[in-house]
């Protein structure tokens, strides 16, 4: 191999961000950093709890200092970091709801302060996505709101509370994932709505994010009619360099969404996608949950090849390099520590209470008269699916020991009933008619966004799930909870 190749091959491995499966560092990572690797994502799968967690981080540090680790550590129903428990902070929507500026920056500062003690300088947060969807999928409690000058007020805050503490903040997903009903890690979305409403939805809370200076914009895999009819913005000139780049003056890095979703690479591959992207504009992309080596040499050598024939400039690719080179020296991480250090990091100091995220919460008259009702109260609470980006996290009451199952409910006892996504065909309603046949005060609770079209309205909406949001809730109800929590 050539000087000039082996620079090529950098080039390119040095705009790639795998991911990698197990919950140790594999030997071809640090051949990859040895290549160029700017950066790696930690996902669910590299996580089983804290001390491994933190013994994972040290790891990666000690075989590549200046390595970016970033992580999906949105706060609320989406967490890497807390895998093994919940999330401690209660998520966007309620943060939202609260509508506290001083709040949502102070959350993202202890998200921010968390990764940090890892050494995790790449957050892939926040969601600045307008949720105008109430049967969104994929993101619902994941967003600040339906109302675009609230997101985008919220967004500054979050972007600016997490790179306060030395975390770069990557706002997504562009040019906004809130008005869709189907999800982009299993089919390839489409927004249908005139360019005036993108610009005065879509887009505002971006622009804000912009403004707040977000060292990273991560792309979405939808399809947005109203300026590429053809192309995801993944791979749309017009979106990334028209409207992104352009229209909203944005210099940072271009992140996309993972590359290994169906929305991005299910006709193509991942290689090709990769191509797309960095052609289309994109600076440093997502590969996939758990490359492998062998997968991440063949996005390599696609990306090599797309150079060699013309059709990826390679001043494209320098450009690329340059904004990922300046993401590395502008966040870098701590010294390396010992791995027991992570692990004895206090739990952090929320700065929201239980009582103020009740708050947030969306109550039916029927509550006050089951609160004062004098029978034992108890929550049941019913498997909920989940989308891929949240994954198998614990969540509600039950993740505080607050919950019990349906046959320990008692004779006489009131119920609450609590699911996330209660869709007509939830069980919850079933449940919550067999409970009423059967004598019980029953009310419903909707952990998560409110759908349209069940039979009733849930008499309690949380607007998340989160072990703090199923605390509070808890509290709210006067649920007591099982011996030892």
């Amino acid at each position: 191999m050539t000087t000039d190749e082996e620079a090529l091959r950098r080039l390119v491995v040095r705009t790639l961000m795998p991911g990698f499966p197990g919950t140790t560092v594999p030997a071809w990572i640090e051949h990859a950093y040895a290549a160029g690797l700017a950066a790696v994502c930690l996902y669910g799968a590299n996580v089983v709890d804290d001390e491994q967690f933190s013994t994972l981080c040290h790891d990666l540090h000690a075989a590549a200092p200046d390595l970016v680790l970033a992580v999906d550590e949105e706060g609320g129903d989406v967490t890497r970091v807390h895998l093994a428990t919940g999330s401690p902070h209660p998520g966007n929507a309620v943060l939202g709801r609260l509508d506290d500026l001083e709040l949502t920056r102070a959350s993202a500062q202890a998200i921010g302060r968390e990764l940090m003690a890892h050494g995790i300088t790449l957050d892939l947060a926040p969601v600045v996505d307008v949720n105008s969807a109430d049967d969104n999928p994929v993101i619902g409690v994941r967003s600040f709101g339906r109302d675009p000058m609230l997101v985008a007020r919220h967004s500054t805050a979050f972007v600016d509370g997490l790179q306060s503490v030395g975390v770069a903040a990557c706002a997504k997903h562009f040019p906004g994932h809130g008005d869709t009903a189907i999800d982009s890690h299993l089919a390839l979305p489409r927004i249908d709505v005139p360019r005036e409403v993108l610009a005065e939805r879509e887009l505002a809370p971006f622009r804000a994010a912009v403004a707040a200076g977000a060292a990273c914009i991560m792309t979405s895999h939808i399809v947005v009619a109203a300026i590429d009819p053809e192309q995801p913005a993944t791979f749309s000139p017009l979106l990334l360099h028209g409207v992104l780049r352009d229209e909203l003056g944005y210099d940072g890095v271009v992140v996309t969404d993972a590359l290994d979703m169906a929305g991005a690479s299910a006709e193509t591959g991942i290689p090709e996608a990769a191509v797309r992207a960095l052609v289309a504009g994109c600076d440093l992309l997502c590969v996939g949950s758990e490359t492998s080596e062998e997968e991440f040499l063949e996005v390599v050598d696609a990306v090599v090849t797309a150079v060699g024939v013309g059709r990826l400039d390679r001043a494209r690719l320098e450009q690329a390099v340059s904004r990922v080179d300046r993401l590395v020296a502008t966040f870098p991480p701590g010294p390396v520590r010992a791995a027991t250090s992570y692990a004895g990091e206090p739990a952090p100091t929320l700065p929201v209470s239980d009582t103020a995220i009740a708050r947030a919460f969306e109550v039916g008259p029927a509550v006050a008269d089951w609160c004062s009702a004098p029978e034992r109260a108890v929550v049941v609470q019913l498997a909920s699916a989940t989308n891929l980006a949240v994954g198998d996290v614990r969540w509600g009451p039950a993740a505080v020991g607050r919950a019990i199952e349906v046959d320990e409910v008692g004779a006489g006892d009131k119920v609450a009933v609590v699911g996330r996504g209660l869709s007509a065909r939830h069980p919850a309603w079933a449940l919550t008619e067999s409970l009423r046949s059967q004598g019980h005060f029953v009310i419903v609770v909707e952990c998560g966004w409110p759908r349209p079209g069940g039979p009733a309205a849930p008499d309690v909406v949380t607007f998340g799930g989160s072990p703090a949001v199923g605390r509070a809730l808890a509290d709210l109800l006067g649920v007591v909870g099982r011996p030892g929590h």
